[in-house]
């Protein structure tokens, strides 16, 4: 695949068990050569295939592949799963991986929710941010807070190991409340339809605005996760006035590191002097029904279980600006988007496709479908969305060579490609007049013929590379060189 897991390996071995080794720079000889053919067969460079059982077959200690970048990667690394016989990914530390780890988690941030209108905070009931002081033990301690009603309590705990710099989650954490468990998750197995919840799991607002992943410890309505455990009144806690509550969080690693973090709570039935404030609009969605807008231009459906809770949407269209609410808010299914485009003619039309602003004004492009007087969209995003207009064709110019050159030194032939309005759909190649494979690395913008793949005649070779937009321009790049095989 060109995002995503890139090139990617799955071995199923006699256990059940599956593993997953991805964003791979290439293949063993044996799995690239089969590969390759199925790509050539069918012409494809992206594609997916599911040997028979027992015909490529790895022994334990065999080379089958390099750790590369391919795909969704940030940076050269192994993307490594083991899964069970329902797809469904296992910590990999369940399987005796050893690996130096003597750092205890952290604690950086942690916020007490009121979270209905009679309940109160420090005198607020929306929500309030702790000051955590670090013990001498390594230990946390919360400052006292006041509270009355139902309140929840969310955290940002991460963790490390030896000799590495990158934050991990957290493998276990629990709450006790006086001494009786409330809340807690272990992270030892998860399926790939639970992923979208992690939305609800964390605070998403506060991810959005300050990157920060508050870890609810409590949980949401419409949160169907399977690592929860221990739970007494979904983890929230009902101040009584004139109560004292001893809030203790712990936080494990895999290890058996453990960090705790303590929140005195006095129970006291205080005025409410900063109130939530919620606006109001038209539009009142709620979560177990389809919710739908409409006006001249603009129509949009959410199909039922699109949120985790009823709000009043906000929507505007304004100056070809379609404002879709904020994306602070999290969407758990797609949602259809449509631009009425009646208005323009069906020449233009063609070349117009929907686009997604953020905060900066940088243009996103999404996927965009025209169906008689509607181009329209699937997305998970909220925000602001328009049109845009595409006249303008991919550019593809030579990398590695020139043209006329000889090229009897080189191992691979690259060319360059970009387009700077709807983006990449599509690209193929020709050699004489055949196809090749070419490996498209849409984070560099390359495509790589390698020159290993076909014997030539000796003599002159014509290339040609057809790349097109996603609205359809078209570029036809042509170029000479001169190879003996």
């Amino acid at each position: 695949s060109h995002w995503s897991y890139g090139k990617a390996l799955y071995i199923t071995h006699p256990n059940g068990y599956t593993t997953v080794y991805g964003h791979l720079k290439r293949f063993s000889p044996e799995i690239e050569a089969y590969i390759k053919k199925k790509q050539y067969e069918k012409k494809t460079y992206q594609i997916q295939v599911y040997p028979k059982p027992g015909e490529l077959k790895v022994k334990k200690g065999e080379f089958v592949a390099l750790s590369g970048n391919t795909g969704s990667s940030g940076g050269p690394h192994l993307h490594f799963e083991i899964r069970d016989i329902e797809a469904r990914p296992l910590n990999p530390m369940l399987f005796g991986i050893e690996i130096a780890d003597h750092k205890k988690p952290v604690f950086t941030n942690a916020v007490v929710y009121a979270k209905n209108d009679t309940s109160v905070v420090n005198k607020t009931n929306t929500k309030v941010d702790l000051v955590l002081k670090k013990q001498a033990d390594g230990n946390y301690i919360a400052n006292r807070i006041f509270a009355y009603g139902k309140i929840g309590i969310g955290v940002n705990s991460t963790d490390r190991m030896d000799g590495a710099i990158n934050k991990n989650g957290l493998y276990d954490l629990s709450v006790e409340v006086n001494g009786k468990k409330t809340f807690g998750y272990t992270m030892d197995r998860i399926s790939f339809t639970e992923t979208r919840y992690i939305n609800n799991f964390i605070d998403y607002k506060r991810y959005i605005q300050l990157n920060q992943r508050i870890q609810k410890c409590f949980v949401d309505p419409n949160t169907r996760l399977s690592i929860y455990k221990n739970l007494l009144n979904n983890g929230f806690l009902f101040a009584k006035d004139s109560t004292e509550y001893h809030v203790v969080i712990t936080a494990r690693d895999f290890k058996g590191n453990k960090t705790t973090l303590t929140i005195p709570v006095q129970g006291k039935k205080d005025s409410i002097i900063v109130a939530k404030k919620t606006k109001k609009t038209p539009y009142f969605f709620k979560v177990n029904q389809v919710n739908t807008i409409k006006d001249s231009v603009i129509t949009a459906s959410f199909p039922k279980g699109s949120f985790y809770e009823d709000f009043y949407f906000d929507f505007k269209y304004k100056n070809g600006i379609a404002y879709m609410h904020n994306p602070t808010v999290p969407v758990h299914k797609n949602f259809r988007l449509a631009f009425d485009v009646s208005k323009y003619p069906l020449e233009k039309v063609r070349k117009m496709y929907i686009v997604r602003k953020n905060k900066k004004g940088r243009s996103y492009y999404n996927t965009t479908h025209h169906k008689e007087n509607q181009l329209y969209t699937y997305t998970r995003t909220l925000g602001n969305y328009s049109l845009a207009v595409d006249l303008t064709k991919p550019k593809v110019f030579a990398h590695n060579f020139k043209n006329n050159q000889n090229l009897d030194k080189k191992k691979t032939l690259m060319v360059r490609i970009s387009d700077t309005g709807s983006g990449i759909a599509s690209y193929s190649a020709k050699i004489d007049g055949k196809w090749i494979l070419m490996e498209y690395e849409p984070k560099r913008g390359t495509l790589t013929y390698n020159f290993d793949d076909m014997k030539f005649n000796s003599g002159i070779h014509h290339l040609e590379v057809v790349v097109t937009d996603n609205v359809k321009n078209k570029t036809v790049y042509k170029a000479v060189f001169y190879r003996k095989y």
